[in-house]
């Protein structure tokens, strides 16, 4: 009776448990998903165009989407089947092959039905044979499905940017970050409406900028630093009404900065040092509330600081305009940028007294004001003195000094002199003060002995003037010793 009991009680337990069994059965047939014929021939054929003629992937990766993944590739299920979407060349991963010398762009690479990003970091090393230049055709094919191109670190790729790249009309990110590419930048740049990252920096590039990318109205970042860039700014910058980050530094651009540059009314990073524009500040980057770094040194821009509403760039964190020819003295207004950290205004020809504002912005951190024509006596705090350190560069402006009592102190400005002072010597005779254009005597018999002093003492500065305090105070010493004896 207990055996058929228990025979009965396993046969509910096999009755229950079947079609979970059978579920997971199908499931398990299910993720076994095929990967079309040749879209698996074309991305063994194209790896292998970069590594190697070495490198079998049939062999190595016989499941490159499944069961056997390759580092760099990306699949995606697309109407049953696995297709790569995304394709990385070059030692990304620790244990991805090199690039090959003889590395090519073979046909293959265009034949991927639904890639999305492309990337080749480090792959072309070498410029043996004059580099290897990106191939110019077929980059429309890909037109349809990617949105990202990249290509990072590749010192041997040499060549101009192929106008094919203009016709990828899906790209959003187009990388190009030192290479050594070169040439002028292709007008069809501006048929990219769906680009937002453009980085061209780091390269050869000549030329310049093309009017067509004020087209690029959805762009976030342009970055061209590090080029060989000339001509001017075009005024159809305004377009690109969505950037975020201007970097053209390190370039010859020339000319004034148009007055459309106001139209960035979200740009956050201004960088255009080390170029040649000149004319004077543009008026129209006061309107430009949302900076917070305004780099321009390094350029004739010329012009003075008066007459620009700084009060407007309330985001400001960073103002670099070092180096750019400026003259006349600075505005009250720059002491209300409450979130300046960084002021640069060093080697210009800037004159007049420094406004004790300076040391009541909050965030400030570093200010160079080296190298101008400033004067008066500098009216910050010993506590300043203290926060700022050498960070506070105020150095080689001949008629600038700080207040005497601050001698004491271990944290004086740099390279800065101690302010002249009055002296006053006590009458022998009466014991009263004379002034120092009065004289200092003793009569003796008919002789009258007599000192003139002078009104003002200079002391420790860094011309090794020193000495002529000194001196002097020990000539007077002795004379009114002698008076006494």
């Amino acid at each position: 009776m207990r055996r058929h009991f228990m025979k009965k009680q396993s046969f509910i337990i096999v009755f229950l448990l079947l079609p979970l069994v059978l579920n997971v059965s199908c499931l398990g047939q299910q993720t076994e998903t095929p990967m079309e014929k040749t879209e698996k021939e074309s991305l063994y054929s194209t790896i292998q165009g970069f590594v190697g003629n070495w490198w079998n992937g049939s062999d190595l990766y016989p499941d490159p989407c499944g069961w056997t993944p390759i580092q760099g590739v990306d699949c995606d299920v697309v109407d049953g089947l696995w297709y790569v979407t995304g394709l990385s060349i070059g030692p990304i991963h620790d244990n991805y092959p090199s690039c090959t010398e003889d590395s090519e762009f073979r046909s293959h690479l265009f034949e991927f039905k639904h890639l999305k990003t492309l990337t080749f970091y480090n792959c072309f090393v070498s410029a043996n044979n004059h580099g290897k230049s990106i191939s110019s055709l077929n980059w429309g094919k890909l037109g349809g499905t990617l949105e990202s191109l990249e290509f990072r670190e590749n010192p041997g790729l040499t060549g101009r940017i192929p106008q094919g790249f203009g016709e990828i009309m899906k790209l959003q990110s187009l990388v190009l970050l030192e290479n050594g590419l070169s040439g002028a930048l292709p007008n069809n740049l501006g048929n990219l409406v769906s680009l937002r990252r453009l980085v061209l920096a780091g390269n050869r590039f000549t030329g310049g900028i093309p009017a067509s990318l004020g087209n690029l109205t959805k762009l976030l970042i342009f970055d061209s630093s590090r080029n060989y860039l000339t001509g001017v700014l075009p005024n159809t910058i305004g377009g690109m009404n969505s950037i975020l980050k201007l970097d053209l530094s390190n370039n010859f651009l020339s000319g004034k900065l148009p007055n459309e540059i106001g139209n960035l009314k979200t740009l956050t990073l201004l960088d255009l040092w080390n170029n040649k524009f000149s004319g004077g500040l543009t008026q129209s980057l006061q309107e430009v509330t949302s900076l917070e770094e305004m780099v321009l040194s390094d350029n004739p821009i010329g012009g003075n600081l008066m007459g620009f509403k700084w009060e407007n760039l309330q985001n400001l964190v960073t103002l670099d305009l070092s180096k750019t020819g400026l003259t006349g003295e600075i505005p009250e207004s720059i002491g209300e940028l409450k979130r300046l950290r960084f002021l640069g205004l060093n080697d210009n020809n800037l004159i007049g007294n420094l406004s004790p504002k300076l040391a009541d912005l909050p965030s400030l951190s570093t200010v160079r004001l080296n190298g101008n024509n400033f004067s008066g006596e500098l009216k910050f705090s010993k506590w300043f003195y203290e926060k700022m350190g050498r960070r506070f560069g105020a150095w080689s402006n001949p008629n600038l000094c700080y207040a005497m009592e601050l001698l004491s102190s271990s944290n004086v400005p740099v390279g800065v002199k101690p302010c002249r002072e009055k002296l006053s010597y006590l009458n022998i005779d009466s014991g009263t003060k004379l002034d120092t254009n009065e004289s200092v005597g003793q009569t003796s018999g008919s002789t009258a002995v007599r000192l003139k002093a002078k009104a003002s003492v200079l002391c420790c500065t860094f011309d090794g003037s020193w000495w002529e305090f000194g001196f002097q105070k020990m000539v007077v010493v002795l004379l009114l010793t002698g008076f006494i004896l």
